[in-house]
């Protein structure tokens, strides 16, 4: 089962189930399994579809930082909204713009609605939580949060294939339908407690804003080393699940109607893997939990290369599973390790922008193989760079536990 016995208070009740909600309807993105082969039967070549994304992440980036700052200054609620609100522009331009143009506006609105959400999301329901006295939830809340905001892929996206050929639009128009959903269930998000009295001071002016997250990060070795290490885990996940998912199961001949059931199934094992988080951070600790599950997904694509079609299947499995555990951990981890509130959307733009900066080169990369037709090469090259990294980012992070104090709530859920 993935629900969670919800804390007594009917407010913090109401407040997570609506979370609940939004995570649900915003993240339905109906197109993923299609968008690839829809993209090339609009005629477009693989450099084309790989630049627009490379352009995407770039304009994450750009985005992350302004909104993460506008999130602090004014309202995570308000950013929720207006991200939601763009998302439902964004999905509506490919139906009347099926063109390099088209898709182009399409993923930079799609950039804009995420990078509104990004950071105010988790510091939303973070913040809320604490502010209520139930923070010890948060790994939880965060981790089924996930796992129902999978649910609804696994019953659609199977069909996704068949209802493309019945009508191309059709999970695009679907798709604005869910993020309409995803604005009204914003606007009910109940307030923060205490919010005003956090915006005085520093982040009186969104110079300072940034100046003071600037200044944290700076000061926190270990808040930074944290943010790197999420970068190897996203750009795993990101480059699989959107990028390299497509062409891998064409690689291994199967049919885009296959595609969407084989995506539903993963997301199946995400799920479950994002329901139970807590499992692992407790027999390791949540730094080494994220530093072996960023290992496992390495090792998977790496195999990839050398297997069959079931077993690449197999594997895309086993990746879903530690993709839906490390995510809510790497969550917290960074939540913890923030020590001043005031700049957590921001902080977490921050932490976005490192991943979508790298996501920008390697998309740029991938697109550059898939032309000269070694997907193979770069899934073997994707593992054994990541590995490395990891490994040296390990010996840092234990270096700088050694060395440095690190606050209480930090010591208290941190084990490398």
């Amino acid at each position: 089962m993935l629900g969670l016995r919800l804390p007594a208070n009917p407010a913090v009740r109401r407040a997570v189930r609506l979370t609940y909600g939004f995570q649900f309807f915003f993240g339905l993105l109906l197109w993923v399994p299609i968008f690839y082969s829809y993209q090339q039967q609009l005629g477009m070549s693989n450099s084309q579809i790989f630049g627009i994304q490379s352009i995407y992440y770039i304009a994450f980036c750009l985005l992350e930082i302004p909104t993460g700052m506008l999130a602090d200054r004014f309202d995570y609620r308000t950013s929720l909204v207006a991200g939601a609100s763009v998302l439902v522009v964004a999905n509506l331009v490919p139906v009347f713009m099926g063109s390099y143009s088209g898709f182009l506006i399409h993923f930079l609105l799609i950039a804009l609605a995420r990078s509104l959400i990004s950071g105010a999301q988790s510091a939303y329901l973070y913040e809320y939580l604490h502010a209520h006295g139930a923070g010890e939830h948060y790994l939880k809340v965060e981790g089924v949060g996930r796992s129902y905001s999978l649910i609804g892929k696994i019953v659609f996206w199977p069909v996704i294939g068949l209802l493309m050929q019945w009508s191309m639009p059709s999970p695009y128009w679907l798709t604005a339908i869910n993020a309409g959903i995803a604005v009204v269930l914003a606007l009910k998000l109940p307030p923060i407690p205490g919010w005003k009295a956090k915006e005085q001071g520093k982040t009186a002016t969104m110079v300072a804003g940034i100046g003071g997250a600037f200044t944290t990060l700076r000061k926190s070795r270990w808040l930074f080393l944290l943010m790197v290490q999420g970068v190897a885990m996203f750009t795993l996940v990101r480059i699989c699940q959107v990028n390299l998912f497509q062409p891998i199961l064409e690689s291994k001949h199967l049919s885009v109607t296959a595609f969407g059931g084989v995506l539903a199934a993963m997301t199946i094992f995400e799920a479950l893997g994002a329901a139970r988080p807590h499992r692992l951070r407790r027999a390791i600790g949540p730094a080494a939990a994220v530093f072996f599950l960023t290992i496992v997904m390495a090792l998977c694509l790496g195999f990839i290369a050398l297997g069959s079609a079931v077993v690449a299947v197999l594997l895309l499995c086993v990746f879903a599973v530690a993709t839906g555990i490390s995510f809510p951990i790497q969550k917290q981890l960074l939540n913890d390790a923030i020590p001043d509130s005031r700049y957590r959307a921001t902080l977490l733009s921050m932490e976005s922008i490192l991943d979508r900066a790298v996501c920008a080169v390697v998309a740029v990369a991938l697109g550059a193989y898939l032309s000269a037709g070694q997907l193979n090469e770069f899934l073997v090259l994707s593992a054994i760079v990541t590995c490395v990294m990891m490994a040296l980012l390990a010996a840092l992070l234990i270096s700088v536990k050694r060395r440095s104090g690190i606050n209480t709530r930090v010591r208290q859920t941190v084990s490398f």
